[in-house]
């Protein structure tokens, strides 16, 4: 049975290749084995291109000549993949790297496995040129490749070993380039070392006179005979298996095919694959004169949210910290989806790959302003819940229905409801951690069920989100690091609730001190102090509840237990005691059991008070295990 088979890094899809077509809709799969020759040639025509989200990826030296060894005994090379284009290509395609020149032709195939391989045998064999490549380091290196005739010549097992690189001068040095081991820069020399070079071998004019040269000596006749036998015979006979799919297989088999065939690179995704699809739109490139860079359009779009908002992310066209590319097209998806069931063009609202392969360029540039301008208020709404980095973002997936649900609405999102429906709703899905696991059906539903709420049609009276979430008491015990998205949350909610620093005492920590005061959630027991004094509580000195909002400089007078540190700092803020203890509270701790370095009666006192602080926000009583626990 023959099935799809990867040969660059892991297995493909374990199909049998009738059912491959079946399966993905691609209306048909070829097997085909041209000669490497002439896939090569089909490369420099530029009749074999690739889909430009194909990455740039180079091959190393040793590696190369790896590959070339493996061509001259005719051992398989592993099957290729192309897409048939039909002559107008889904995506917009370039060249093979060396193989420029043909880049101004509509190609008859993308290639979407096998670019390592056939890229590498295209500069080695094909080119009249140097083959860029690396070394072992990473170091970029010009080479040239050879055949030591009389290795090659020897058993199969030598063959390695006459594969040879050369510099771009062709002459091969050693001992820091002061000793001269291999000289090839001229024919002669070639000839009188016996080293083929391997850039001639489909070049029958080329390789008869260096043939001709060659054999003056007579008594290279031999050698050159087995050679032609067994080295350039083979590489001339060479064939490549390739599995040519049908011009109309789907995006997402495309996509899907190509992150399963290339297993060992970085893994495709949808905004790289849009990208392509979009440069390839032949309406837009005839009005416009120019194909479309979704690239430059979200760089565009993320540059202005993190210019207002830091909590995006950097602006870095490549940087997907923050909210990402992914987030954004989502977010669009769900628009579409939404207005598309509403006027009957469809039955659901989703987000998923398939609903984003599938979004029209047309549909993306009437959206994506208004999916924008939603993200910023997102961000408002982020600010307002004193979120304002993205290392402090409880879930960046949980900005993705929202701004959908803010696209969709507009300015009915405004009214005093709608904001306290929309708050209780986010609070929920970050302290119930809504959002840790899949997110694509639970985007829809609260998109869908937002609105319902926010209108008050009657259809949904309260979002799952908000009905399916709970918070367990004893979770504060176990909140211990940013992984969790609780823990961002209480940090949040202390600030948002009034918090002042206990250094820079003349106002709340307010969203833009966040970052000028270097805010971070300090220790209000030292851990070591905690281990020493209460082993049996050491646990819990890692845990939110012994952790408050506090200024970098506020910390560095925090040395030793709370006892000692408070008269510090009281002096240090120049405040009267009694109004500094009220800047304490403003951190839900009991005062006098910081004064006493009780960490007992401080850990219950203030667990109590987080978990009446988690109410508030999420409209809704914590779960207690234990009733005595209440």
């Amino acid at each position: 049975m023959n099935q799809l088979v990867d040969t660059e890094g892991g297995a493909l899809l374990q199909l049998p290749v009738a059912q491959f077509g079946e399966r993905w809709g691609t209306g048909g799969v070829a097997l085909d084995n041209p000669d490497l020759k002439d896939v090569l040639k089909d490369v420099a025509s530029g009749a074999l291109q690739l889909p430009d989200f194909q990455r740039e990826w180079k091959w190393d030296d040793e590696r190369i000549r790896a590959l070339i060894a493996t061509v001259t005994l005719k051992y398989p090379l592993g099957v290729v993949m192309a897409l048939h284009t039909g002559g107008v290509p889904q995506f917009k395609a370039r060249a093979l790297k060396g193989a420029e020149d043909g880049e101004t032709q509509v190609p008859d195939l993308l290639l979407l496995d096998g670019q390592q391989r056939l890229t590498s045998l295209f500069q080695a064999l094909h080119q009249d040129n140097p083959v860029e490549t690396v070394d072992a380091r990473g170091k970029n290196l010009k080479r040239w490749y050879y055949v030591n005739i009389a290795k090659a010549v020897g058993a199969p097992t030598d063959r390695d070993e006459a594969i040879v690189s050369v510099p771009e001068d062709r002459i091969l040095k050693r001992d820091f380039a002061r000793k001269v081991v291999l000289d090839l820069s001229t024919r002669e020399l070639e000839c009188r070392a016996g080293y083929f070079p391997l850039h001639y071998v489909f070049d029958t004019q080329r390789v008869g006179a260096w043939q001709q040269e060659f054999v003056r000596d007579p008594a290279n006749w031999p050698v050159w005979m087995k050679f032609q036998e067994q080295v350039l015979n083979n590489m001339l006979s060479f064939d490549v298996p390739m599995i040519k799919l049908s011009a109309t297989t789907t995006m997402d088999a495309v996509c899907a095919v190509f992150e399963r065939v290339n297993t060992g690179g970085v893994p495709l995704n949808v905004f790289e694959l849009l990208t392509a699809t979009y440069a390839g739109n032949q309406a837009h490139a005839a009005q416009y004169g120019d194909y479309y860079r979704l690239p430059d359009e979200w760089h565009r779009i993320k540059k202005g949210l993190t210019s207002a908002y830091p909590v995006f992310g950097k602006p870095d066209a490549g940087s997907d910290d923050g909210l990402s590319s992914s987030d954004f097209l989502q977010a669009v998806a769900l628009v579409r989806t939404w207005e598309a069931k509403r006027s009957g063009r469809s039955v659901s609202v989703s987000c998923k790959r398939r609903d984003l392969l599938e979004l029209p360029l047309e549909d993306f540039r009437r959206l994506a302003p208004r999916v924008a301008e939603a993200f910023a208020w997102v961000g408002g709404f982020l600010q307002r819940q004193c979120i304002v980095r993205t290392a402090d973002l409880p879930y960046r997936t949980q900005l993705v229905p929202l701004a959908a649900v803010r696209a969709l609405l507009g300015d009915e999102t405004d009214t005093l409801g709608a904001d306290d429906r929309i708050t209780q709703w986010y609070w929920c899905g970050v302290m119930g951690e809504m959002y840790g696991g899949s997110t694509e059906s639970r985007f829809t539903r609260d998109v869908e069920q937002l609105i319902s709420c926010i209108r008050g049609d009657g259809s949904v009276l309260v979002p799952d989100t908000v009905a399916e979430a709970a918070f367990l008491s004893d979770r504060l015990d176990t909140l211990t690091t940013r992984n969790s998205a609780a823990y961002k949350g209480i940090y949040a909610l202390l600030i948002k609730q009034g918090a002042v620093d206990w250094y820079f005492t003349d106002g709340p920590l307010a969203p833009d001190r966040l970052v000028e005061q270097a805010v971070d959630v300090r220790p209000v027991f030292p851990k070591d102090w905690v281990a020493k004094n209460h082993p049996r509580r050491t646990a819990h000195a890692n845990s939110i509840v012994n952790k408050t909002p506090l200024s970098l400089r506020a910390s560095k007078s925090m040395t030793g237990p709370p006892g000692a540190y408070l008269k510090t700092l009281t002096l240090e803020s120049g405040m009267r005691p009694e109004w500094f203890g009220d800047v304490m509270a403003t951190h839900l701790v009991d005062l006098g059991a910081l004064e006493a370095d009780d960490f007992e009666a401080f850990y219950a006192h203030r667990a109590k008070q987080l978990l009446e602080l988690v109410d508030s926000a999420m409209g809704k009583r914590t779960v207690f295990r234990d009733a005595r626990d209440r």
